[in-house]
């Protein structure tokens, strides 16, 4: 049960106050929802301001059917590979019949092949991809065809079309077709012809035209460059296979008849008068794009990288001499590299390929395309960012033609986010830590006040509990104060009560010896009378001699009450010498053989003492023979088979000797183990007989004798039991002379 409190585990003053510390962490926990609700917040104003953008640049662009293609934006359907759409370049194209400053070509390109023949006399062997594009004020036209055999026109014919050629065809702005024939004689910068409703006249040359012819290994390569000044609506092409030289075309592959007017496609081109209007609004850090009710793209504007919205803020860069301050470099390496463990940076290099630039989707177009404004959240494709996007009709006639689309990243508020953070765990941060710091150095202020109130008690107290020395009380105005004034006045007048007691014995002494003298002479008269009453031939008074017996027990309580105040005072003025203990010891055993001649003694000593100087004291070897006859009388008076062990050994450090006294008998009651040798403590009761003998009356003083003479050889006595047969053992260790 010892052990088990010995272990417990201690939870002082000093752990509680750091647990309640603990819950200054609540604080940062609220802060950081509190930043997080604000975002939500921030995230609805700009969804509001995003729709409201969008509003805005529709209603710029209601009922202005100019602004748009009527031809194409207006048509009810549109039919793939026919009605065409002009993607945006970024920058001019290399008239070289190489794809690769087309950017994404092959996503770009739109396949011909049987589907859309006009005509095949022979089995088809011809197909091709297309790809448009715009920049500035030219339309660029991309075509890489597969044919099984190539045929240039020949040096000195006249037709431009008994070969291998591409039939273009569009009309202008004043709806006027326009045909032109692409038949060079070799590979390299093309020749372009225009064509009349005169089928006898001769081609005129078109330089307005230009371009490039590239044979390939499948095939060949066509890039053309066409002025927008005067394309119109309509536009169609067409190639025509010839296998043979000076030969008619077997078989034709195109987006429509380009001798048809009737047949032309439509397309569409971003319009530069949109573009000019949405240019405006780039200031608003938005990607916005205008689209037709073909969700076909007319004019865009912005990055969305760049877009991060009305809370877009460039980051503050810190003064040079900013950045050599401790604290900035402290921030720097170790701050904001620990908040950014629960922060997250917005990527600025994300990649969306959601649109194409050609078709927009997304059901918050298809919604704004039915005339109902809307407003999405998404994720970019690499999930690296969060976009939202607001969509809005464009209305012409009460009918929807068109839809604004404007976009932007959360990349604005979260950097917003991010640095509101920043600056509330900066803050919490140094509250913490002078809070913590305060509560440690508080608790420690009063467990050191405590350890030094506990310390006072227990100096003042010894053992044994006697009080040995006195308590300085406290001056501080608090509980703790007034725990040690309280203290400090119980601990006095427990003084003042145990000297009263420790005195007590002596006075007693004093005061009873002269009345105890008076009836000692009174009853020796008595006794005298009564003799010579006898000598007459009366009979001796039986109360007389009861009496005396009483007062020689009394006397003999007196005298055992006297003696152990007697043996401290003599203590304090014994002189210590050197002495050996096992002579002591052997010359103690030679008289109790004679005292006590009803008894066996067995004397045990430590046969591997290296040499005479073993037990060697330093003290009083009267008042170790003292010790000695205290604890053989009692171990006499309570053994059962008149057997007393001793045994003399050398501790197991060298340093102590040790006597072990045993008897067989009695054993110790666990109430009194460590009490036994208080002063007043005996175990005898007062109708005990030992021996067959009337017990000799005890005040409990002969063990505390023995205690007083241990410790006046800086030593210690205690006692045990011990089974097989059950007894007692008292174990004295006394220090040896070094």
């Amino acid at each position: 049960m010892a052990n088990g409190k010995r272990l417990k585990l201690r939870f002082g003053l000093r752990s509680k106050l750091l647990l309640l510390s603990s819950f200054l962490f609540v604080i940062p926990w609220f802060g950081y929802q509190y930043v997080w609700e604000m975002e939500k917040y921030l995230r609805f104003g700009q969804e509001q301001t995003l729709v409201g953008t969008a509003r805005a640049l529709a209603t710029a662009l209601h009922e202005r059917e100019n602004l748009f293609n009527n031809q194409a934006s207006f048509l009810p359907n549109v039919e793939q590979g026919k009605d065409l759409y002009g993607y945006k370049l970024t920058e001019a194209v290399n008239l070289d019949g190489l794809p690769n400053d087309w950017p994404d070509f092959n996503q770009r390109t739109h396949f011909y092949n049987q589907q859309q023949q006009l005509f095949a006399n022979e089995p088809l062997s011809l197909n091709f991809k297309a790809s448009v594009g715009k920049y500035n004020n030219y339309l660029y036209l991309f075509f890489q065809v597969v044919d099984n055999r190539l045929i240039f026109r020949g040096e000195n014919t006249r037709s431009i079309t008994n070969n291998d050629h591409l039939a273009l065809s569009f009309s202008d702005t004043n709806n006027k077709l326009n045909r032109f024939i692409i038949s060079n004689k070799k590979a390299g910068w093309i020749s372009a012809f225009a064509l009349t409703d005169d089928e006898t006249a001769i081609p005129a040359p078109a330089p307005q035209i230009q371009g490039h012819w590239l044979p390939t290994s499948q095939g060949y390569n066509i890039e053309l460059r066409v002025p927008l000044d005067n394309l119109g609506d309509n536009i169609a092409f067409a190639f025509y296979d010839v296998d043979k030289t000076n030969s008619e075309a077997i078989s034709a592959i195109g987006s429509a008849d380009p001798s048809k007017e009737e047949s032309l496609g439509t397309i569409v081109v971003p319009s530069p008068e949109i573009e000019r209007i949405v240019k405006g609004m780039r200031y608003t850090n938005s990607s916005i794009w205008v689209v037709d009710q073909h969700h076909r793209v007319l004019a865009s504007a912005g990055s969305l990288n760049s877009a991060s919205g009305v809370w877009h803020a460039q980051e503050k860069q810190p003064k040079e001499g900013e950045k050599n301050s401790l604290w900035y470099q402290f921030k720097q390496q170790f701050l904001l590299p620990l908040y950014y463990k629960i922060l997250t940076k917005p990527s600025t290099d994300f990649i969306d390929q959601l649109y194409d630039a050609q078709h927009l989707q997304g059901s918050h177009i298809v919604n704004a395309l039915s005339g109902k404004a809307t407003s999405q959240w998404r994720l970019t494709t690499d999930k690296k960012a969060l976009v939202l996007s607001a969509a809005y009709p464009i209305f012409i006639n009460n009918q929807v033609k068109g839809a604004v689309i404007v976009e932007e990243t959360t990349n604005g508020i979260r950097s917003l986010r991010n640095r509101a953070l920043e600056k509330l765990f900066t803050v919490i941060l140094a509250i913490m830590s002078l809070g913590a710091l305060t509560f440690i150095l508080f608790a420690s202020r009063i467990s050191s006040r405590i350890r030094q109130l506990s310390s006072q008690a227990e100096l003042a107290i010894d053992k044994q509990g006697r009080i040995i020395g006195q308590m300085q009380a406290s001056n501080s105005n608090d509980e703790i104060g007034d725990l040690s004034r309280s203290f400090t006045t119980a601990v006095n007048r427990l003084s003042e009560y145990n000297h009263y007691l420790e005195n007590m014995s002596s006075r007693l002494s004093h005061e009873l010896r002269t009345p105890i003298a008076v009836v000692k002479t009174s009853l020796d008269n008595l006794s005298l009378l009564e003799t010579q009453q006898a000598q007459t031939g009366k009979t001796n008074n039986p109360y007389i001699e009861r009496a005396q017996t009483g007062i020689k027990t009394l006397n003999l309580i007196l005298t055992n009450m006297s003696e152990a105040t007697r043996l401290e005072q003599m203590l304090s003025s014994t002189e210590k010498i050197d002495f050996d203990l096992q002579q002591v010891v052997k010359g103690c055993i030679s008289g109790y053989q004679q005292i006590y001649p009803t008894m066996q003694f067995i004397l045990n000593i430590d046969v591997k003492a290296p040499n005479a100087s073993t037990f060697i004291l330093h003290g009083s070897p009267e008042h170790i023979v003292q010790l000695l006859d205290k604890v053989v009388s009692n171990g006499v008076e309570f053994s059962q088979d008149n057997i007393i062990t001793i045994e003399l050994k050398k501790s197991s450090n060298k340093h102590n000797a040790e006597l072990l006294i045993s008897n067989n008998g009695i054993l110790l009651p666990e109430q009194l183990s460590e009490s036994l040798f208080d002063s007043m403590v005996s175990l005898r009761d007062k109708n005990q007989k030992i021996q067959n003998k009337q017990v000799v009356p005890h005040l409990g003083l002969g063990l505390y004798i023995s205690r007083l003479i241990c410790q006046f050889h800086q030593g210690n006595i205690s006692a045990y039991n011990h089974q097989n047969p059950a007894g007692v053992t008292v174990h004295i260790s006394l220090p040896t002379k070094v």
